[in-house]
């Protein structure tokens, strides 16, 4: 008897679908089909002892499965129940014929029959909704991230013995129901950390603010324990809150990466990704034989935290470059290319030299001449050129720390930064991949980061008496809109254009000397 069944396979953030054919007839073999791995492949042995503990068997005939489309590899163990309940269907020693077609099954077996989480469970289930599927059977671990998907009945279950009555005795499954845009509100904006924490620092706080109304890329720089990181892990709850589209689009991500944790939905939060310095270029921007997403995309639509810059390999920093301008990443393979998204806020903490203590003041710089500049440039130009505010961060006397007065909170400074991400959208809704000033092109510099005759002259004066670099001529001006939309301002003034050249220390030429 032949019995086709459906589930998914995995291709970047996508779900492709799966056909599952069992042919069983009079023979003894067992053939298993169309690109399977080593882990599919094992699927034998898993399903042979979860069916026969749970009263079941595979027959003693000639069992064919094909897992079509021939020609895309199938990895992972989430295809074993479909194949047990191909299995038992085809071999007529359970009902189901008429109804398992309506479904894609997917789910790894225990050998007692119970089942484990799988990966992807959101893209699947958005792709059985998109095929017109009545529902999707998986495991209970992933029930509450694919009921995120709406119009289809998401059936969790915890063991094969419930498939199994399912579509034999059509005993129910309870479905499970989210509702999506409540799950949404209800943890909107839930931070751990929260601005309040921090006792002045008032200027790094302020190129934070810039940072996050303009989507600007940032780099912290100064002696240990100054507050680098610290300030850096804050800097999400000052992030305009997520979209609904952008919290299911970063779900989808991580569910596919297989970082969604037990009985989770939805991700409400922007990430923050915050990798050790050890890391290898694939974790970071993604890879592998059936590619998977890196750090990168794993911090989409939120902020990756580079702690320890100079510590990185330089070749892992310089895979960077083309994923911040981009804001993409595309990983070829011989015979197909997978691209995943990389929209993310770069934030980067360092030391100033080896011993930590340049520009500290009490503390002297024990490294030689020359040491402080060779120590910054194990960060290429080039990297450097995409990080818009460089800033000095400056540890507090103990007096500042007992005496300072509690700032404001993260929900005071998000409501600025909200209102200066709305000027920026309506500036730029007619460009449908821009969104904040960070994201524009030299092209639509040029239009909406105009400055007068006495802007030039001090942009001009600025460069030549700082030693600033050419390449941070535009860097500038993007900062300086952004300074103007927090102030409500049509133009770009004199006050903004000074206050962007502070932030870019690290560009003057006596830096460091």
């Amino acid at each position: 008897m032949l019995i086709k069944t459906h589930s998914c396979a995995l291709m970047g953030v996508a779900a492709i679908p799966v056909t599952i054919e069992v042919n069983i007839e009079n023979g003894i073999s067992f053939f298993l089909v169309g690109l399977p791995d080593s882990a599919i492949k094992e699927s034998q042995q898993r399903i042979d002892t979860a069916l026969k503990n749970n009263g079941y068997k595979i027959p003693g005939k000639k069992i064919v499965i094909n897992m079509a489309p021939a020609d895309i590899r199938k990895e992972g163990s989430a295809y074993d129940l479909n194949l047990a309940i191909g299995i038992l269907i085809a071999s007529e020693q359970i009902k189901g014929y008429d109804k398992v077609g309506d479904y894609y099954i997917m789910g790894e077996l225990s050998l007692d029959g119970r089942l484990q989480p799988i990966r992807g469970a959101l893209p699947i289930a958005i792709e059985a909704r998109k095929r017109k599927m009545k529902g999707i059977i998986l495991p209970a671990q992933n029930a509450r991230e694919a009921a995120i998907v709406s119009d289809i009945e998401v059936l969790g279950v915890d063991n094969i013995r419930q498939v199994i009555d399912f579509f034999d005795k059509g005993i129910l499954i309870p479905p499970t129901v989210v509702n999506t845009r409540e799950e949404f509100q209800r943890s909107l904006c839930n931070y751990e950390f929260d601005f309040i924490d921090v006792k002045g620092q008032q200027n790094i706080k302020r190129a934070m603010e810039i940072a996050a109304a303009g989507g600007h890329n940032l780099i912290l720089i100064g002696p240990p324990g100054s507050g680098k990181s610290m300030l850096a892990k804050r800097l999400p709850s000052i992030l305009p809150p997520l979209t609904l589209s952008e919290a299911l689009e970063t779900t989808k991500i991580h569910s596919v990466a297989g970082k969604m944790s037990r009985y989770s939905s939805l991700i409400s939060v922007r990430p923050f990704r915050a990798p050790h310095h050890t890391i290898s270029d694939v974790a970071l921007v993604g890879g592998g034989t059936n590619p998977q997403p890196g750090e990168i995309s794993l911090a989409h639509n939120g902020v990756l935290f580079a702690d320890e810059l100079t510590e990185f390999k330089r070749q892992t920093l310089e895979v960077l470059r083309q994923p911040l301008e981009e804001r993409s990443v595309t990983i070829s393979r011989s015979k197909y290319s997978v691209t995943f998204p990389a929209s993310f806020m770069f934030v980067a903490a360092m030391n100033p030299c080896p011993c930590g203590n340049y520009n500290h003041p009490k503390i002297p710089c024990t490294c030689g001449q020359g040491v402080v500049q060779k120590y910054l440039s194990k960060i290429s130009g080039p990297l450097m050129d995409r990080i818009d505010l460089h800033v000095e961060v400056l540890p507090l006397s103990t007096e500042e720390l007992t005496t300072a007065p509690l700032g404001e909170t993260s929900a005071m400074v998000r409501e600025r930064v909200v209102q200066a991400r709305k000027i920026q959208e309506e500036r730029y809704k007619i460009y449908p991949d821009i969104h904040c000033n960070a994201q524009i092109n030299t092209k639509l510099l040029r239009q909406y980061c105009v400055v007068n005759s006495e802007g030039l002259e001090l942009l001009k004066n600025t460069m030549d008496k700082l030693g600033l670099s050419a390449r941070a001529y535009d860097r500038i001006l993007k900062v300086a809109r952004t300074i103007a939309d927090l102030d409500g301002a049509a133009n770009i003034s004199n006050e903004h254009l000074s206050e962007a050249i502070n932030f870019r220390s690290l560009d003057r030429d006596n830096w460091g000397k």
